[in-house]
């Protein structure tokens, strides 16, 4: 948006309400997600959606919406018959549904956009990105993402978030591949427990991004908001940078079933806690609808 303060600045002076899931929100309004591109068809079939599921989340008291290119990747899109081309103008159509969201809504704080860089287990959809160790080298991944982040700073984010990153590998790659693009970016791994999804302790996976400059942010998404609460405290500690943290509702998915379990952890009292502990990017991912978005607003703006 015309005259919206830098981000980084932003956090330097207070905490930012991130939006919740992409997918959540879709689903709730109906579309099928059902598909290797996940919330990246939507782009190529029917980008209003998108559009309208950012809206709801500015509504809700979000500053900044997460783009759908999560799983949106040349590689995945020529699954599909799409094109080299054409799958350029799809990525950049995300940050574009994404400012249009930004234009529509009413209100007079400031609006960021963040352009999602899904790890290399996205494209693949196997579920290999809660896992990492796919097998590369550090370089081979820095060639799979370079491409698609060229194209997605081209498009105008106010950030790029490498998220749901697993393994240490691939976020190294990542650094490499943000390197002269001239837009910052957050760094948000998917955990278990005080560890990486591969295994990794997370003081050293966050040791990695303490030095980059192009980092302005650190921290932890798509996890349980109990292991958010230990890494956000692990981040700020080992990069003295602001935590970003959007951890999952707290429910469990029960494959057999295919259904939803237990109750949500996701509470306002842990948006206080994490704020304490470092975090100034607050907000959900899996689950997390514009309802606990709003929940996370007013938290953060009383406080």
């Amino acid at each position: 948006m015309s005259g919206t303060p830098d981000l980084a600045g932003a956090l330097a002076g207070g905490t930012v309400v991130l939006d919740g899931g992409m997918s959540n929100q879709l689903a709730a309004a109906g579309h099928d997600l059902g598909d290797e591109l996940w919330s990246a068809r939507l782009l190529a079939e029917e980008p209003e959606a998108v559009t309208a599921a950012h809206l709801a989340y500015f509504e809700a008291g979000a500053d900044v919406a997460i783009t759908a290119s999560y799983q949106a990747t040349f590689e995945g899109f020529a699954r599909r018959g799409i094109g080299r081309e054409e799958a350029s103008g799809l990525l950049t159509l995300g940050v574009g549904c994404a400012r249009e969201a930004a234009r529509r809504v009413r209100v007079s704080r400031p609006l960021w956009v963040a352009a999602s860089v899904g790890p290399y287990g996205a494209m693949l959809a196997d579920g290999s990105e809660y896992r990492g160790r796919y097998g590369l080298t550090v370089g081979e991944l820095e060639r799979f993402h370079r491409p698609r982040l060229e194209v997605l700073a081209a498009a105008g984010p106010d950030v790029l978030a490498l998220e749901t990153v697993p393994d240490t590998d691939e976020a190294e790659a990542l650094l490499r591949a943000v390197r002269g693009l001239g837009v910052p970016a957050w760094l948000s791994y998917s955990v278990a427990g005080d560890r990486t999804r591969a295994g990794q302790p997370l003081a050293d996976a966050f040791a990695l991004a303490a030095d980059a400059d192009e980092v302005i942010a650190v921290g932890v998404n798509c996890c349980t908001p109990e292991d958010a609460d230990h890494a956000v405290r692990i981040a700020a500690l080992v990069t003295g940078k602001p935590v970003v943290v959007y951890p999952n509702s707290g429910e469990t998915w029960d494959a057999g079933a295919r259904a939803w379990t237990g109750r949500p952890t996701f509470t306002t009292g842990r948006v206080t806690q994490w704020r304490e502990s470092g975090a100034r990017l607050i907000g959900g991912c899996c689950r997390v609808g514009p309802e606990t978005v709003s929940a996370i607003a007013r938290a953060v703006r009383g406080a």
